[in-house]
């Protein structure tokens, strides 16, 4: 799970971390995203050809890191099973639960939801 957020900022821009990235990937680590930490996996060029969104706020900068990046501005989270990125932090929560039920189904996720106290916005899908 990437953060986002200000202090991962520069992380865009570091060669060793987003060579790490791209390290974790190839390997088979399945990689996510917290609201802007989408622009860093972009960066590494992890988002290209690849459903991936952020906060609203910086969407167009998500757009400018690759032009085959699939900018979903208007849904909470993508996830093409390789990679996943949420908007805002409360969409955050909605990709990990999402997660949860693709690696540890339905019971595991609504143990998870429960655990937390999170009330979902809307059901979390297979």
């Amino acid at each position: 799970m990437h953060p986002g957020g200000s202090g991962t900022r520069a992380l865009a821009k570091d060669v060793r971390h987003l060579e790490w990235l791209r390290q974790l990937h190839e390997q088979g680590t399945g990689l996510a995203s917290v609201c802007t930490g989408s622009l860093v996996l972009a960066a590494a060029g992890l988002a290209a050809a690849r459903p991936a969104t952020t906060h609203r706020d910086p969407l167009d900068r998500l757009a400018a890191l690759g032009p085959s990046v699939d900018v979903r501005a208007r849904e909470p989270y993508g996830d093409d099973g390789g990679i996943a990125t949420s908007a805002g932090v409360p969409a955050g929560i909605d990709m990990a639960l999402h997660r949860v039920t693709r690696y540890g189904g339905s019971e595991a996720s609504e143990l998870t939801r429960t655990g937390i106290q999170y009330e979902a916005r809307e059901p979390v899908a297979d």
